[in-house]
């Protein structure tokens, strides 16, 4: 009962991140389920079954609070389906414990990622003539999110939304309510993938419902959040969170000793203290009263 509970906390504060920040339910979801000893294959099949539920809950909330560019969406969601079957098939193909390793590279690669594109790109601002992307251009972006998305339980949202917000003449409200709407599709076709691939016992449905339970209490609340939190500081935490996560099994395969493991804990946790402080200190918006009215927008 008390895993239970501590996995719908889980499904709670990755679906309040995700839903306030367009990305990382699923990389923050399946890094603990990693560290628990989840295979793999497993873990990316549980956390994608829950955001069946997370992301049609999530989807919704953002429709009623105007967080979405359904043009956008309906262009996301077919290649992005596809990539993610075609991810979630190869995924159970292999080995778990071949795997892992990794997964946890390319998550944490994910997690620097998503540090660099909060820490040092804050000040930058989106061209005002920019043109919304094609279907043409979408494909490509929407296989690629979807294909890693379900290889590595997570990089749906890491993926798509650096790039919308790059490219789109968008606010960045209406590119996260665009890619979690977008993700229930994503979320089903991986799932159809790990049913076929794996079966139907290879899934915890007990963990699934605590992470569903979570995120659906958390989804209506992360998209009225959206419009208040400053997502650049819930990019930097949810960034460390990732590297810290999914260092453990790195450090574990190469067989390190305890001691040594805590030292570099401890210089991670250091770095990434210092990154919050900087992102909270050097962000433009602090400086301006008003930003808690609309802090997404920038």
């Amino acid at each position: 009962m008390k895993k239970l509970i501590v996995l719908a906390l889980i499904g709670l504060a990755a679906q309040l991140i995700d839903g306030s920040l367009g990305m990382a339910y699923g990389v923050t979801s399946t890094s603990l389920l990693l560290v628990a000893g989840i295979a793999p294959a497993a873990a990316s099949a549980s956390v994608h079954l829950a955001e069946v539920v997370t992301t049609a809950a999530s989807g919704i909330s953002h429709i009623k609070f105007g967080n979405v560019d359904r043009q956008v969406v309906l262009r996301l969601i077919l290649p992005g389906s596809i990539g993610a079957f075609i991810g979630a098939c190869f995924l159970s193909s292999l080995p778990g414990d071949v795997v892992k390793p990794y997964i946890s590279i390319f998550l944490i690669l994910l997690g620097v990622y998503i540090l660099y594109r909060f820490l040092f790109k804050l000040g930058e601002k989106r061209a005002a003539a920019s043109k919304p992307f094609t279907k043409k251009q979408l494909l490509p972006l929407g296989l690629l999110a979807g294909f890693l998305d379900a290889t590595g339980g997570g990089g749906w949202g890491p993926v798509t939304t650096p790039v919308l917000m790059a490219k789109q003449d968008m606010k960045t409200r209406k590119v996260i309510g665009s890619v979690d709407t977008s993700e229930f599709a994503v979320a089903v076709s991986a799932s159809i993938g790990f049913f076929i691939s794996l079966g139907w016992e290879q899934v915890e449905w007990l963990w699934v419902g605590a992470l569903m339970a979570g995120g659906v209490i958390a989804a209506p609340i992360a998209a009225w959040l959206v419009r208040l939190i400053p997502s650049h500081i819930l990019g930097v935490l949810v960034g460390g969170l990732i590297i810290i996560t999914n260092i453990r099994t790195l450090l574990l395969t190469v067989g390190l000793s305890s001691d040594t493991m805590f030292s570099i804990y401890f210089v991670l946790a250091a770095f990434w203290a210092v990154g919050i402080i900087y992102a909270v200190k050097s962000n433009p918006e602090n400086k301006n009263p008003k930003f808690l009215k609309n802090s997404v927008d920038y």
